[in-house]
């Protein structure tokens, strides 16, 4: 079997979180590692527990998401990031993009 899927969770709405959270477990092959409400907190458990993969949201309170996307980067460029957005306007997150590649 192969390895689990390590997955970090950084979503400032405890409640949105939760319900990833229920979903991502369902399926055997991923595991959620960590959960953090802000960048600042999301930043340092990057570091700790270098997850496999970050759902992060744009809309954090101590940080835009963006910013933390480019942190995250130069720490690691290894870690895969998807965005999780209220947002549908695609004006709100390809700021985004350049960030990652």
């Amino acid at each position: 079997m192969a390895p689990k899927i390590r997955i970090l969770l950084i979503e400032d709405h405890p409640l949105f979180r939760e319900g990833l959270k229920t979903i991502i477990v369902q399926n055997i092959r991923f595991e959620v590692v960590g959960e953090a409400g802000t960048a600042g907190q999301g930043l340092q458990m990057v570091r700790e527990l270098k997850p496999d993969l970050i759902l992060m949201d744009l809309s954090l309170p101590d940080q835009s998401g963006i910013e933390l996307i480019r942190a995250i980067h130069h720490f690691s460029s290894e870690i895969r990031m998807m965005v999780v957005s209220m947002h549908s306007k695609i004006k709100h997150f390809s700021p985004a993009l350049p960030a990652i590649w």
